[in-house]
């Protein structure tokens, strides 16, 4: 009888087995050494004080995660797959599998397209990411991924949003690629009664598109997006995104740009309001034997009109080199180095967006009016 419940046993998980096609354990573990520091001048007596701080950080290069990947055949050009990806502090440990929360997902594909179902990444952000050397991570992340990924701008599904359903072409149309997404909200919604206002709120919603063209050394695309953050009967609030990147690769240079304008929206019963910004980046990598040399720089300009300046509109600017040295397909040495000036007015009343440092360390802030900030990583990637 134990014989029999083990052959049992062994031939279900067989079967199992046989009908997953595919399933990969994925990750990379990205640690660095990583120097960051800002500067900010009283705007009244004129005095500079600095903050800084050394620290071994993760994701310089390539974000820290563990993943899990599986496809399967289900016959007729109809194929089942998951992507379940959780962040990892592999510098103290502190972070591990606790939550899928880079990516969860179930999708159906054919040779219509994809149907995609989970936590995925927006379409919006896909160009900041894409047309931007560093990859918008470490010291290098251009200030138009940092402006927008700001607390003080705080837009929760700027760079993912949960509850999404989205539809992606398929990849046999000649180059051209795209993607629609919808995210649900899934608040509760109170109908109106003779005694209580209707309470039915949006905040949370994601709405997003984004369509390019890939073939050869050429890659353009443009997104559009909008995000319900506040949603009440006094308030609401909504981030609107639209931007166009493109990268052409010469072989020794491979050129990246983009285009990029962030609408933060307020609607109240009297008056519709607006915080502009709008931001570029021109950016290049050039491959050196078995390394790349990375270069960027890219600037966002505010017109922060709902926060009442009696100063000049503030912008901030960044340029950002790094150099990479592959030991292997799958582990490299990388050095990066980033400065970043924001310039406001001393006048400058408004809610001081524009205080962007050069990342790592979010301990490391301006006091007073931002004027500089300067970050350096030096690490090591390695991925499986």
């Amino acid at each position: 009888m134990k014989k029999s419940l083990t052959a049992l046993a062994a031939l279900a998980v067989t079967g199992l087995a046989s009908a997953q096609s595919s399933v990969t354990l994925f990750g990379v573990v990205d640690a660095a050494v990583s120097y960051q520091s800002a500067t900010s001048r009283d705007a009244v007596t004129g005095a500079t004080a600095k903050q800084s701080q050394w620290s071994l950080a993760n994701s310089g290069y390539n974000a820290s995660r563990l993943g899990f990947r599986g496809t399967e055949d289900l016959g007729g050009g109809l194929s089942a797959s998951f992507w379940l990806e959780s962040a990892i502090s592999n510098d103290d440990g502190s972070t591990g599998i606790g939550a899928f929360n880079r990516r969860s997902t179930v999708s159906l594909a054919n040779g219509f397209g994809e149907l995609r179902l989970g936590r995925d990444y927006t379409a919006t952000y896909w160009n900041d990411t894409v047309f931007d050397p560093f990859g918008t991570t470490g010291s290098g992340t251009s200030v138009i991924s940092s402006v927008s990924g700001s607390a003080n701008l705080a837009n929760p599904n700027y760079i993912r949003a949960s509850n999404m359903v989205g539809y992606f072409l398929p990849p046999n149309l000649g180059g051209f690629y795209g993607q629609v997404q919808y995210s649900l909200h899934e608040n509760t919604d109170n109908s109106t009664t003779a005694l209580v206002a209707s309470t039915n709120s949006n905040a949370g919603r994601y709405v997003g598109g984004r369509f390019g063209y890939a073939n050869g050394p050429l890659d353009v695309a443009m997104s559009l997006g909008e995000n319900t953050v506040i949603d009440t009967n006094a308030l609401t609030r909504k981030v609107e995104t639209a931007n166009l990147g493109a990268s052409y690769d010469f072989g020794p240079v491979k050129l990246f740009g983009e285009l990029s304008s962030v609408r933060n929206r307020f609607e109240t019963a009297l008056a519709t309001s607006r915080d502009s910004y709008n931001g570029y980046l021109l950016g290049a990598s050039v491959p050196v034997g078995p390394g790349l040399i990375r270069a960027s720089y890219s600037a966002v300009r505010y017109d922060e009109g709902a926060s009442g300046l009696t100063g000049s509109d503030p912008h901030v600017q960044k340029l950002a080199l790094g150099y990479v040295h592959n030991l292997s397909k799958r582990t490299a040495l990388y050095a990066t180095v980033a400065r970043v000036n924001n310039r406001n007015d001393a006048l400058y009343s408004g809610s001081l967006s524009s205080a962007i440092t050069a990342g790592g360390s979010s301990a490391v802030g301006f006091t007073s009016l931002p004027r500089s900030s300067t970050g350096y990583d030096f690490g090591i990637r390695h991925s499986f």
